[in-house]
């Protein structure tokens, strides 16, 4: 079985997030930036896969020069080989462009299967996945919390419920957090190993995305509202204190 496994580079979250003076995207100095931890989890389940079939997993990542990192992180995780779609001096925060250009990239590939996280940790937006499966002319299911090899999937559904379906391949699943359990960490050879494996780079602009299909525009970013502080109420009993 042969699988692509989208992964997205996002920043630490434990990274203290500051706007930028423009208002309209976040200070980048000194931040961390790791592979999505959703991302982490469907890569643990492509990789599971791929281990259950004989397959292999290739990662496939967008963004900037420092993605490198994030798709190194991938081939010590398990991945097989890795595939860059190089950004650097493009606008690729629409959803839209980035499915597209990931759609474009995968047609060129051979593949059963392509797994996608449900969603991006920093932007929330859940929109790449459904239009990648679009794009393509393939099948989607997203929300899954379990899958096997034969690609019978589950989801949880409002009320508790739980779907189950058979999917044909070729196909875009888009996983949940915890799809197959909790995301290993490579060990220190693993490491060294994918440090001397080869990154295909593909430059953005070579796949003949027409940046025009951004149709989103950012108008602003805000801090959520400060808490109001905490007030001691004095009183020698509860009926007191409510008074």
């Amino acid at each position: 079985m042969k699988i692509i496994a989208c992964v997205r580079q996002t920043p630490d979250t434990e990274t203290v997030v500051k706007i930028a003076g423009d208002g309209k995207s976040i200070e980048t100095d000194g931040i961390k930036y790791i592979i999505g931890p959703y991302d982490e989890y469907s890569l643990e389940a492509a990789v599971q896969l791929k281990d259950e079939t004989s397959g292999n997993v290739t990662a496939l990542s967008l963004g900037p020069s420092r993605v490198g990192e994030a798709l190194r992180a991938s081939l010590a995780r398990g991945a097989d080989s890795a595939v860059h779609i190089n950004t650097d001096g493009a606008e690729t925060d629409d959803a839209l462009v980035v499915a597209s250009a990931l759609a474009e990239q995968i047609k060129k590939m051979d593949y059963d299967v392509v797994i996608t996280s449900t969603k991006g940790s920093d932007s929330d937006r859940g929109a790449v996945g459904p239009m990648l499966a679009e794009l393509l002319g393939l099948p989607y299911i997203g929300l899954v919390s379990e899958i096997a090899c034969k690609f019978n999937c589950k989801r949880q559904v409002e009320g508790g419920v739980t779907e189950s379906f058979t999917v044909s391949t070729p196909a875009v699943i888009c996983c949940e957090q915890g799809v197959r359990g909790q995301a290993r960490y490579p060990s220190l050879m693993q490491i060294m190993k994918a440090k001397k494996k080869k990154i295909e780079v593909v430059d953005f602009a070579s796949l003949g995305v027409d940046g025009g299909l951004a149709k989103l525009e950012l108008e602003s970013l805000e801090y959520p509202p400060e808490r109001p502080p905490g007030r001691i109420i004095d009183g020698d009993s509860l009926d007191a204190k409510l008074d």
